[in-house]
């Protein structure tokens, strides 16, 4: 009888033919033999990618509308020998099989549409999947369940619609889930709390529905939970002050109507950012005043009664707003001993009269008059606010120009936009191809093509940007390895959330007109790898474009197995 087998691949056919010509004798076998035992040889040593993840990408390509062909060598040779873009494979075959086999899936902002096809979940070894800011419709198939080696899913800026799968549950490996801002609606899975290696939830604006599961207090990792701007009621789930790691708890804009904020959420033990505006919260606001970690809280536009707790905010605290509620009683003295405080936001509540002298912190510097009547204080120091419109105080305080701080409105606009070196003469580097001079190189007048990145703050713990300036440039530039002075926050912008766009660019080494190749793969890896250290200031950031232009839409870049936009 002859061996049967299921051949999926050149060489397992060739290996099978070899063992029917040995069984057939040798009056056959000899020049057969040795022929397909060089061409068996020859597959031995050619690296191919495995045959079941190949078809997987042709399927995942039937499904794409690739209208400004950037996929377009996914037709050539084979994905990992070729370099498929956007197509990241393992450096060395797989030992247990011998193929090749597809690392990443890197495909941001492409200007694809279309949907996600099922086959996905046959990449069985894939790390990062990443279809970050597209314009994919339909849902997240549920095969995606089945690459449990996935790190990684990052569906987020598309149209998808449906539910979340239950099958994802089974991601015990995934540390980031990013679908944030799409259609999807239903509920959170309760199998998500399987996801033992999760540390970043990032679900918001979208249109999910029900009650926040409270078996996610079961993730012992999870560091960011941000499920804002969805159709969530219910209650607050008590058990998620017992996460040990949560760092940002943000749920704004959502309907948990009737409802109160659980007392235990004055035991968070690394909590640093709870957003919790717009609500629909009743009660009164719980003592927070345990948190040590606390930077930024925002319990604003809720239906919150009672006075304020008393008792010390964490010193680490730059944003408490408490605007548009029913509160009342006295603003508490503690106020006043805030050292890193940036705004305190207490307009439109019911409070009459202030607890003991409200002052500014010692270490302070002053921006504004400072008004004083009995026992009451009103400051306003360099990059901060305190905001008391729609209060009785306004009112019944006789304090010399209070109105401006009983606006109905408050003011949060800052940008900061840099402007070129006017000393260096106009039009002397080459901009046609996109070179500019270097900010940092003052009289030098040094030009150098930059790396644009289009870069967004999804939570930030501070409400000014200005104070915290220097300490991102070092934060950001430390963990790209490069110096202080190749780094330029070109722009900043305050968009709703309120979440901080940046515009920013990275200058090659001095004495250097541009990056290597080498240096631009490093350095965008480490942006869409999130190897950046945690820092609770700043919080989680997102990717918005990678641009590549002048020197680096050459040929020598654009094959680079990690492509991205191109504008």
């Amino acid at each position: 009888m002859l061996p049967t087998a299921k051949c999926s691949s050149g060489v397992q056919m060739l290996t099978l033919l070899l063992e029917i010509i040995k069984m057939m004798g040798k009056r056959f076998c000899g020049l057969v033999y040795a022929v397909l035992y060089g061409y068996l040889v020859l597959f031995a040593v050619a690296q191919i990618t495995d045959p079941s993840e190949v078809s997987a990408l042709v399927a995942v390509m039937g499904r794409l509308i690739d209208p400004m062909n950037h996929l377009g060598n996914w037709n050539e040779g084979d994905p990992c020998q070729s370099k498929w873009i956007g197509v990241l494979c393992f450096d060395t075959t797989d030992e247990t099989d011998g193929y090749l086999h597809i690392q990443n899936l890197l495909l941001l902002k492409m200007n694809l549409s279309g949907s996600l096809a099922p086959e996905l979940g046959q990449l069985s070894r894939l790390r990062i999947l990443d279809f970050m800011w597209n314009d994919l419709t339909g849902s997240i198939p549920k095969e995606i369940g089945n690459i449990s080696s996935l790190v990684l899913l990052l569906l987020n800026g598309n149209r998808l619609s449906g539910s979340l799968p239950e099958e994802l549950g089974k991601l015990s490996n995934l540390n980031r889930l990013q679908v944030d801002e799409n259609n999807i609606s239903g509920t959170i899975p309760k199998s998500f709390a399987n996801m033992t290696s999760m540390r970043h939830f990032h679900l918001n604006n979208n249109s999910i529905v029900g009650q926040l599961p409270p078996q996610l207090f079961n993730l012992s990792r999870l560091i960011h939970l941000l499920v804002d701007n969805n159709n969530l009621t219910g209650s607050l789930p008590p058990e998620y002050s017992e996460l040990p790691t949560l760092r940002i708890l943000q749920l704004d804009n959502n309907n948990f109507s009737g409802t109160e904020i659980p007392a235990t959420y004055g035991n968070f033990s690394s909590l640093v950012k709870l957003s919790l505006r717009h609500c629909s919260l009743q009660g009164a606001v719980p003592d927070l005043s345990r948190i040590p970690t606390l930077h930024y809280l925002d319990l604003s536009g809720n239906q919150l009664t009672g006075p304020i707790p008393s008792n010390k905010l964490s010193d680490n605290i730059t944003t408490i707003d408490l605007s548009e509620n029913s509160l009342n009683g006295s603003i508490p003295a503690s106020f006043s001993d805030l050292p890193s405080l940036q705004r305190l936001d207490l307009r439109n509540n019911a409070f009459s009269s202030v607890l003991g002298d409200l002052d500014p912190p010692n270490n302070v510097t002053l921006r504004y008059d400072i008004f004083i009547k009995t026992r009451l204080m009103i400051w306003q120091f360099q990059d901060s606010e305190l905001e008391l419109g729609g209060n009785p105080i306004c009112t019944t305080a006789n304090i010399p120009n209070i109105d401006q701080f009983c606006d109905s409105e408050a003011e949060d606009d800052e940008t900061i936009t840099k402007s070129t070196n006017s000393k260096c003469p106009i039009h002397a580097c080459p901009t046609d191809n996109f070179y500019e001079y270097v900010p940092a190189s003052g009289d030098l007048c040094t030009c150098a093509a930059p790396l644009r990145i289009g870069y967004r703050l999804k939570s930030p713990s501070f409400s000014y940007f200005g104070p915290y300036a220097n300490l991102f440039e070092a934060y950001l530039t430390s963990s790209l390895n490069l110096s202080i002075y190749q780094l330029s926050v070109d722009s900043i912008a305050w968009e709703k959330g309120p979440r901080l766009r940046m515009y920013l660019k990275l200058f090659p080494h001095a004495n250097s007109t541009m990056f290597n190749r080498s240096e631009v793969l490093r350095i965008r890896e480490i942006f869409t790898s999130w190897r950046f250290p945690g820092r609770d200031l700043f919080g989680p950031y997102e990717l918005l474009n990678f641009t590549l232009l002048g020197p680096y839409a050459s040929s020598m870049y654009l094959s680079l197995p990690l492509l991205f936009n191109l504008f």
